[in-house]
């Protein structure tokens, strides 16, 4: 089985063309993708959450 794919904060923030504080921002209001942080600090995004919620922006946008 798999691992699922990780990505670094700055690849999600490149992926959604968006800077880190405006996406801090969007994550104190709760709307920002599911973030892992790890026991180093750093935080992660699983792809397949990054996929689920832009799919859930194109919901919102409709």
């Amino acid at each position: 089985m798999a691992r699922p794919q990780m990505l670094k904060l700055h690849e999600v923030l490149e992926e959604i063309d968006m800077s880190r504080a405006a996406f801090y921002r969007m994550r104190a209001r709760g709307q920002a993708p599911r973030l892992i942080k790890l026991p180093n600090g750093q935080l992660r995004c699983r792809r397949s959450d990054l996929d689920a919620w832009w799919a859930s922006m194109e919901e919102n946008a409709a």
